[in-house]
Formats: structure tokens, C-alpha cells, sequence
């Protein structure tokens, strides 16, 4: 096997990493990532951190594809508006996220405008449903993991035959702090997350080796509309549900389609700041997981032991090179 290093493997050209990552006079005067030249597709832009992501990744100078499901609809017109009135290199694109067919053709006309491979995909696209895991039908089961999980792959299957062609590129991918700690009631969102995590991480060792970059964002709880929009479909699952099954879990049930914003004082812009802050970082520094939350993580003692487990048990193997590059070869702390 040839040898290669953290750096070697997920840097590429050295000197075009640290070129494309130094920020410029402007964005280092407002102590800002740079991310000029930089072409970003993001899923699920019609709100939350979606969208604040997709203006504040243009203002740092980066030519932002932001899709949505259903257009033509306000919020794509009103991003549009905003693009136009502030110069912001915005295309609003029509990619509903469970349709194979817009996938195909909304990746391929970004790649179209950006010339080439994208730079960044950031798979934010995602839906909650609440309620207890047995009160959780085939169905409210199958849109979970359709939305939070399958799309993920299938954009990534979308865009990684250029990213690999280029040796270059980076997918980050919206799990949650649900997705590594228990909160009972939220059914199997939390199940759906965990998911993201584990197929994340894998397909992090297997690019490696390909030069193109996976990161996985762990938000804590944020005021953004992902709780409220779960509200029809959990009252919509529960009035699915025979009144023995709502009598075993009283609180839990009570609680399904009454959701209200999560944590309103925590400011939603730290997800998006964080993510500008991978894109913008040397490929070879960048850390698999980011942990977002206005106070204490719960799961960075997880990160630490899985991270320690991964190094112990693949280190001897062939995959023990793309392991390190991943993690680093340092255990933690």
C-alpha cells in the first residue's frame, strides 16, 4: 500500500490548499472565513439553517447554489429578491430531495454554472416527526429515513463522480446532537440521525484516499422552523394511531403535533459560521465532527471514545492510513 499522511491524503496540491483557504485583507478585517471561489450546493434552503447558510456563504464571496423543493414558491423568490438586491451569486435551484430525477438534473446544471466539480455540498435537507417508536408507522419510518439519510446518499452519488475526477471536494452532512445521545419521544428521527452518522464516517475513510473530504455537523437545539414544521405530520401520525397505542404512552403522545421553536435564544447562525469555518480551513485540518451548541455538548465524550475505538481497532489494517487521516493519529485527551 503507498504511503500517505493526513495532509497528503486530504490536501492534494499543498500550495493550492493554503492559497484557496488564507482569507482575504476584508474577510480577515472582520475576522471572517473567505470563501471566494468557493462554488457551495446546499439542500433545503426555503428556511432555517438552509437558508441562513446559503446568504451568509455568498457574502463571504462564495457562488452558492440554494435548493428547494416545490419551486416556484415565496421563499425562492424571495431569496432571489435578496440575491439581486445585495449582488449576492445566488442560484436558486428546484431539487426536491426524495426525486432521484431533479438530483440528477439540479447537479448537473450547478456544476454546469461552476465549470466543473463543486466544491462543497452541504446536506442539510431534513424533517422531524415525534412521538413515541412504537406510535412511529411504516410510513412516518420509510419519510424519515427517505429525507434524512437516503438523500444524503443520493446527492452524494450526484455529485461525487466529478469530486473524485477532480480530487477535491468536500460534503458536509447535518446530523444532529440527537443523532449521538437519547431524547426520548423524538421517534426515529433520532434513529435517522444516528444513521447519517455512521454512513458519514464510513464514507469519510473510503474518499480519503480520493481527496475529498466529509464533515459532519452535530447542532444542539436551535430556533429554527424544523420543530413547528413537525407538527402536521406527528398530529397527522398520531390520528393514524388506535387509542391503545396513545394510552400507553400518555405524555409522550400528548406532546405529538405541539412542538414548539426549540431553544429561541440560542442564535441559529452558529451552524452556518461553523460550516464556513471547515469549508474555509486547509483539507488536512479540518476535524470529522463539529459539536454546535450555545452551552456544553453531551456527546463529545462519545466523539472522543468512538474516535479512540476507530483508531484501536482499524489502525493495524489496511484502512488504518485513511483512519488517521480522518481522525489524526493522536488519541484524544
Amino acid at each position: 500500500m503507498p504511503e500517505f499522511d493526513r495532509r497528503t491524503v486530504l490536501a492534494g496540491s499543498a500550495a493550492a490548499t493554503v492559497l484557496s483557504a488564507m482569507p482575504s485583507a476584508s474577510a480577515a478585517a472582520q475576522g471572517q472565513p473567505d470563501l471566494s471561489g468557493k462554488s457551495i450546493l446546499v439542500t433545503g434552503t426555503s428556511s432555517g439553517f438552509g437558508r441562513l447558510g446559503a446568504e451568509y456563504y455568498a457574502r463571504l464571496g462564495a457562488r452558492v447554489f440554494a435548493s428547494m423543493r416545490g419551486l416556484p414558491r415565496p421563499e425562492g423568490e424571495d431569496l432571489r429578491q435578496l440575491a439581486a438586491d445585495e449582488g449576492l451569486d445566488i442560484t436558486v435551484l428546484e431539487i426536491d430531495v426524495l426525486d432521484e430525477g431533479q438530483i440528477a438534473a439540479g447537479v448537473a446544471e450547478a456544476e454546469r454554472l461552476a465549470g466543473g466539480a463543486l466544491d462543497v455540498l452541504v446536506n442539510n435537507a431534513g424533517i422531524m416527526i415525534t412521538g413515541p417508536v412504537e406510535m412511529q408507522d411504516m410510513e412516518a419510518f420509510r419519510l424519515l429515513f427517505e429525507t434524512n439519510l437516503l438523500a444524503y446518499q443520493r446527492m452524494a452519488r450526484a455529485v461525487l463522480p466529478a469530486m473524485r475526477k477532480a480530487r477535491s471536494g468536500y460534503i458536509v452532512n447535518m446530523a444532529s446532537q440527537a443523532g449521538r445521545v437519547i431524547f426520548p419521544g423524538l421517534g426515529v428521527y433520532s434513529a435517522s440521525k444516528f444513521a447519517v452518522e455512521s454512513w458519514a464516517e464510513q464514507l469519510a475513510y473510503e474518499l480519503a484516499p480520493l481527496g475529498v473530504g466529509i464533515g459532519i455537523i452535530e447542532p444542539g437545539g436551535y430556533p429554527t422552523k424544523i420543530m413547528p414544521n413537525s407538527n402536521a405530520p406527528s398530529a397527522a401520525l398520531k390520528a393514524r394511531e388506535p387509542e391503545e397505542r396513545q394510552a400507553a404512552y400518555p405524555g409522550l403522545a400528548a406532546q405529538m403535533g405541539v412542538s414548539g421553536t426549540s431553544a429561541p435564544a440560542n442564535d441559529p447562525m452558529d451552524i452556518p459560521r461553523a460550516i464556513a469555518e471547515l469549508i474555509a480551513m486547509a483539507p488536512a485540518e479540518r476535524p470529522l465532527r463539529r459539536a454546535v451548541a450555545a452551552g456544553p455538548s453531551p456527546q463529545d465524550p462519545i466523539n472522543t471514545v468512538c474516535a479512540d475505538v476507530q483508531r484501536a481497532m482499524l489502525e493495524g489494517s489496511p484502512f488504518g492510513p485513511a483512519v488517521e487521516a480522518v481522525l489524526g493519529g493522536k488519541k484524544q485527551a
